[in-house]
Parts: structure tokens; C-alpha cells; sequence
């Protein structure tokens, strides 16, 4: 079938979402034949892309009669793309990820309930998300489940120990030889329960955990005249909708403490093939999600990533990320919140290094049987046929 797909999450630009996109295009162009407007940061802004989006989109599709389906990658292209219902009667297909449904804005939440219910199909990353858009008025049999996938070549990572402790050793003068690390990835967004982590687990693990702390830094920043005009509930909304990092501050804060001193290490973002042999490295990977209003966790991407690498996945029983981990066969789910058992879990987990691996071995068999980019792709696939076929 012939597909157009528009998105302003793609490569070059780093992230689930973006990876996500450019992997569903991808396998979608080698069955199908494919039109794509995507933002390319190298090459344009976000902003001259929005303004140009209506244009380069209408060129396409007057050019190319015979495409039976749009797809739409997230909820904000679904937001400036509602004009396409009222232009053309080919089929629409949006995806949610999880906060771009939920975004805690009375305009947006009114536009989901009277304008995104006329798209033609709705996909959903998760049962969770897929609940909360019916929720909000969507059709049941409109909604679709696809998980997302994951690079399952990361399974074959030629992991190097020696390699990784002496890095460990020379950038952050941590003798992780003796150590058992824990280690977290992501943003430093609230949602991801970093700051919660640091705070109530962390202080009361054995002295001999080290904890590293992988993602994006953005430095200590002086206060701008907007930040200081804007009102803060608003500023938080535009970071939750921007992607803004609003949880970095509260980290920084808590490295200060005496009782985290030498513990934890916070890395900043690093080159995947460092990523993936830290990854390797670890003992655990936690991923201790919490609950924010108006934001949510639509899958869980690095878990699987993490789950990969042989490492055992510990991870909040919240949202979407049961979709990825499922207790016992690729990790663990905890409920979130609830250092006691955090706690609990993580020492009990620590004194047992034989059935870890073990554990570690057989949860990677269960991620790779269960989980790839083109299972997702053929998944997405069926909707657009099904859909096209209404046409």
C-alpha cells in the first residue's frame, strides 16, 4: 500500500519516540511505498517545520493520489494536523504515547474530545494509554494496541567488564571492581522517579552500590526574564509538552548530601556503545517510576533495552510499563512508591549474583522471543490495511 507519514520526532534527534518513528518508516518502506515529512533538525528549526508542515504535506498528496493512509506519529502532529480530516477523505491513523493523550491543558484536552475523535484510527503504545483515550471519547473499536519494539541486535553487544570499569575508573575515579551497580536512564523529567529514588532508597542500600545515573545533562542555568514572567504551573506545562527536564534541579540538590557522596555518579548523556557496555555491566536497572498528574509513562523503551543487555530490569507497576516488563519473565514490577519493598527487592536481588545471571539470561530470551521493530511495523502495518481498506 502507499503510506505518507509525518512526524517531528526523527533522527538526528535522540529518543524513544524518535527511534520509534524511524523504525516504523523504515520496515514500513520495505513492503510498501512510502512519502514521509519529517522534521531533520540538522537541516530546518521545529519552528520553520511547523510553519511549512500544511504546504509540504497538501504538495505531497496532490502529487500522489493513490496514498491510501496518513499516519500521524504523536499527539501534537495530531494537534496541527486536524485541517486533514476537512481536506482530504484519505484515512488518518494517529499514535499516542502516553502524555501527549493525557497533557494536562483545558484547549488540548477540549480539542481531544471534540476534533482528535474524528481521526479514522487511533494506535496506542499501551493498554493504559489505550484506556485513557477511550476515556476521552474514542471509539473502542477505532482504538488499537501496538507496543513498541526494540533493536534486537542489542542482544549480540560484544560487552567488555574490563573495558567498562577502567572507564568508570578514569572519568569518574570510581573503583567499581568491588562494586554492585544499579543503574537508571532517562531524562530527569519527574515522572521518571529519580529524584524519589535518590531520596528514599538509595540513602539505606549497602554501602557497597554504586548508582549511575545516565541522561542528558543541562547544566546549571541563570534565571531568563521569561522564566521569571511565566507562572510556574505554566512553565511546567510547556516543559511536560517540550520534553523540558523538570526534575534536574531537585537531582542536583540531593548529590549534594553527605549520604549520597561517593554513591552515585551522574554520568550525563554518554555514546550508545558506552550506554549499552555499562548496561552490561550492571547489576541491576531500575526504572522507579512515579506517579505525576498529567503525565504518564507510555511504554518503556530502556527497560527493554536494559533487559537485553542481561540485566535484571526492576521497574514501577504503573502506566504503560507493564507493557514492556512483565512481572517474573523479563524483569520485575514493584509498586511504585513503596521504598520498603524497593528496598527489600534490590538487597535481596544484590545477595544472590549466580541466580541474577541466571535470571539475567533468561529474561533477555523472553524480551527477544516477544519484542522487535518488526513485529511492531507489521502490527502497524495491519491497522493501515485494515483502515485503507474502508477508503
Amino acid at each position: 500500500m502507499e503510506i505518507l507519514f509525518i512526524s517531528h520526532k526523527y533522527p538526528p534527534t535522540i529518543g524513544g519516540m524518535e527511534k520509534q518513528c524511524f523504525e516504523l518508516i523504515q520496515h514500513a518502506e520495505a513492503q510498501n511505498k512510502v512519502h514521509k515529512v519529517v522534521h531533520l533538525s540538522e537541516e530546518e528549526s521545529k519552528v520553520s517545520f511547523f510553519l511549512k508542515l500544511r504546504r509540504r504535506v497538501k504538495k505531497i498528496l496532490s502529487e500522489n493520489p493513490s496514498i491510501e493512509v496518513i499516519h500521524l506519529n504523536d499527539g501534537l502532529m495530531g494537534l496541527f494536523c486536524l485541517w486533514l480530516k476537512n481536506y482530504t477523505d484519505i484515512p488518518v491513523v494517529l499514535t499516542f504515547h502516553g502524555l501527549d493523550l493525557v497533557f494536562p491543558n483545558r484547549f488540548y484536552q477540549k480539542k481531544i474530545r471534540e476534533r482528535y475523535i474524528n481521526y479514522d484510527g487511533i494506535i496506542c503504545v499501551s493498554t493504559a494509554t489505550a484506556q485513557e483515550a477511550i476515556n476521552r471519547g474514542f471509539a473502542p473499536e477505532k482504538v488499537f494496541v501496538v507496543a513498541n519494539g526494540v533493536d534486537k541486535d542489542l542482544a549480540n553487544f560484544n560487552a567488555k567488564p574490563t573495558e567498562a570499569l577502567y572507564f568508570l575508573k578514569k572519568a569518574y575515579n570510581i573503583d567499581a571492581y568491588d562494586k554492585r551497580i544499579i543503574t537508571t536512564l532517562g531524562r530527569p523529567v519527574k515522572r521518571k522517579g529519580f529524584s524519589w529514588f535518590l531520596k528514599n532508597v538509595v540513602p539505606d542500600l549497602p554501602e557497597d552500590v554504586c548508582v549511575l545515573m545516565i541522561g542528558p545533562l543541562s547544566g546549571p542555568k541563570k534565571k531568563s526574564i521569561w522564566s521569571l514572567l511565566v507562572p510556574r504551573a505554566l512553565k511546567d506545562k510547556i516543559e511536560l509538552l517540550t520534553g523540558g527536564v523538570n526534575d534536574e534541579a531537585e537531582i542536583r540538590s540531593l548529590l549534594q548530601n553527605a549520604n549520597l557522596q561517593g554513591k552515585v555518579i551522574q554520568t550525563g548523556k554518554l555514546p550508545f556503545n558506552r550506554l549499552l557496555s555499562l548496561l552490561s555491566l550492571s547489576d541491576l536497572f531500575v526504572m522507579p517510576n512515579v506517579k505525576m498528574a498529567g503525565d504518564a509513562e507510555g511504554f518503556g523503551l530502556v527497560a527493554l533495552e536494559a533487559s537485553l543487555c542481561e540485566t535484571v530490569v526492576l521497574a514501577s507497576d504503573l502506566e504503560g510499563i507493564p507493557e514492556a516488563i512483565q512481572n517474573g519473565k523479563n524483569g520485575y514490577l514493584l509498586p511504585s512508591g513503596d521504598a520498603e519493598v524497593w528496598k527489600k527487592t534490590i538487597v535481596e536481588k544484590l545477595a544472590n549474583s549466580q541466580l541474577l545471571a541466571e535470571e539475567g539470561k533468561a529474561f533477555q530470551q523472553f524480551t527477544l522471543d516477544n519484542y522487535g521493530w518488526t513485529k511492531m511495523a507489521n502490527e502497524y502495518l495491519e491497522v493501515f490495511e485494515k483502515l485503507g481498506s474502508l477508503k
